[in-house]
């Protein structure tokens, strides 16, 4: 299942390669220089991918990226949890091969690139990914994704204090009785109001942590005594004291709904 989750965000660019002599694929020009940027997951066989599954590639070399992600636990491998993840890239022809370097998140990834097509706004990809894990590999192929181009990051303006203005769409782990504090070191606060409506600090975490990444904002915690928790969400817009955040969740039963909710900057 792992697999199959990180290619929907970890695989993202592929060409369909034609084994007639024939027929070759033709050689996309100035590949090396279009990929540099920063890429989201948007959609895996033309079916939106669920926020959970989501991934940030950020090309900022033709031999270098970097991912972030986060994945829960499986019977199959770790928990992910991947924040500027560093990659070695190679270019050969349309194939982009990205191997991770020595990492200690758990698991690690290998993933071939075939480019079917890239412009300044999305690309997409057939790809070819390895998941290993102590000497445990597991292996998925031919999986078209589309990727779109952030031009937005907001890893810095998400710092401060946010007080919930609204929740629709329905409830997961958040509700509108919810007030954030973004840390610069990658952790935040969490307050809820009492029944006198002041705002009290929830002491009975073990450790919150966040990360940003373009738009993509991802988020784990644990309860004392209890499992680890995650939430996803995509950070659509923050205007001065303003802030958007939308989600896809995708229920057991195979159905999907939207997310939203709207901040307000308190300091």
């Amino acid at each position: 299942m792992l697999a199959a989750i990180f290619i929907c965000g970890t695989s993202v660019f592929t060409s369909c390669t034609v084994d007639n002599a024939d027929n070759p694929v033709k050689p996309i020009d100035n590949l090396s220089e279009k990929i540099i940027g920063k890429w989201i997951t948007a959609d895996r066989n033309g079916t939106p991918i669920s926020t959970n599954m989501k991934q940030v590639l950020n090309f900022v070399s033709a031999s270098e990226a970097y991912c972030s992600t986060s994945m829960e636990n499986t019977s199959n491998f770790s928990a992910i949890w991947k924040h500027h993840s560093s990659f070695n890239v190679s270019i050969s022809g349309n194939v982009v091969t990205l191997t991770e370097n020595s990492t200690s998140e758990g698991v690690k990834v290998k993933d071939e690139l075939d480019i079917v097509s890239i412009s300044a706004t999305e690309l997409t990809a057939k790809s070819k990914i390895v998941l290993s894990e102590d000497g445990k590999e597991s292996f998925n192929a031919d999986k078209i994704v589309r990727m779109v181009k952030l031009t937005a990051d907001y890893s810095e303006t998400i710092l401060g204090i946010w007080e919930c203005d609204g929740l629709t769409g329905g409830e997961t782990y958040n509700d509108a009785n919810a007030r954030l504090e973004f840390l610069a070191d990658g952790t935040y606060r969490y307050s809820r109001k009492n029944d006198a409506g002041e705002w009290e600090t929830v002491t009975t975490r073990d450790y919150q942590k966040y990360f940003v990444d373009g738009t993509l904002l991802a988020t784990c915690w644990k309860n004392n005594g209890e499992d680890e928790l995650r939430e996803w969400w995509e950070i659509a817009s923050i205007n001065g004291d303003q802030m958007q955040w939308t989600a896809l969740r995708h229920k057991a039963d195979g159905t999907s709904f939207q997310q939203d909710m709207k901040w307000k900057k308190i300091k």
